[in-house]
């Protein structure tokens, strides 16, 4: 069976909240001075967890996200800030013309947590973040490196051996044929198959920010993910500085990698 907050999306939403209250909100504020007006968006919001902890922060929070019922979700999580005027939560693709349109360069900060290695054509949607970023703007992005023993999301599998560790690294075809042999429901197969066709790796991620004009203003890698405080009752733990010089393998150890990017 999947870990049991897979399906509790209230739990889930909690995860969010604290681990951004506790450690991306300051780690954000070590790079970028926060003010009562500013305007973030995140990309992938869910049911806006994430946001929740930025609206505490008085900020003006814009949330989208491509599945309709993680937002009607959200919007009854987050109720009392929309109603406030904090929290503006929709439905949406950030290529929709009416979208771009409505927010063009408007805002400070945008967010893709947990997001960019479930996307495919990164390299297109990093260019297109351009569209609605306020110039002296920046992005933040987290996610777990492809090569970390989890980076497959395989903890989402229905069966034990499902979820073994670095499993997800074998060739495609034996890894597809591997998970309907263990008895995966296809849809399972079908999500982790997608998660295998998205990979980003350290390396590529910083390379893809090279090539479409983005700065990397600051760069912290963890051997143990803030949110496994909250998941499973683990200290965070940055990763060791040598370990996370070294090309390749720091993706083996490294369990999340938080990025501050700006426009050059």
């Amino acid at each position: 069976m999947p870990l049991y907050f897979h399906g509790n999306a209230p739990l889930k939403f909690q995860h969010q909240y604290l681990v951004t209250l506790n450690y991306i909100i300051p780690y954000i504020e070590k790079q970028q001075a926060f003010r009562e007006d500013m305007d973030v968006l995140e990309i992938g919001c869910g049911e806006g967890g994430v946001l929740k902890a930025f609206a505490e922060k008085n900020c003006r929070c814009t949330g989208m996200d491509l599945s309709v019922s993680k937002i009607e979700h959200g919007k009854e999580l987050l109720a009392e800030e929309i109603a406030a005027g904090k929290m503006e939560l929709f439905s949406a693709d950030i290529y929709d013309q009416k979208t771009m349109d409505a927010f063009r360069g408007k805002f400070d900060l945008i967010i893709l947590k947990d997001t960019i290695e479930h996307i495919p054509e990164q390299e297109k949607v990093m260019a297109q973040l351009e569209v609605y970023l306020k110039k002296g703007g920046r992005l933040f992005f987290a996610f777990p490196p492809w090569r970390m023993p989890f980076g497959g999301h395989q903890q989402t599998a229905t069966t034990k051996i499902g979820k073994l560790p670095w499993m997800h690294l074998l060739p495609r075809g034996i890894y597809q044929a591997w998970l309907r042999k263990i008895g995966e429901p296809e849809p399972t197969v079908i999500s982790l198959m997608e998660i295998y066709d998205t990979r980003i790796s350290i390396d590529r991620f910083e390379r893809i920010c090279r090539n479409t004009g983005y700065t990397i203003q600051n760069r912290r890698l963890y051997l143990i993910n803030p949110i496994y405080r909250y998941k499973f009752g683990r200290s965070p733990r940055i990763q060791f500085g040598i370990l996370s010089a070294i090309p390749w393998f720091r993706d083996f150890v490294s369990t999340t990698a938080y990025y501050i990017l700006k426009r050059d």
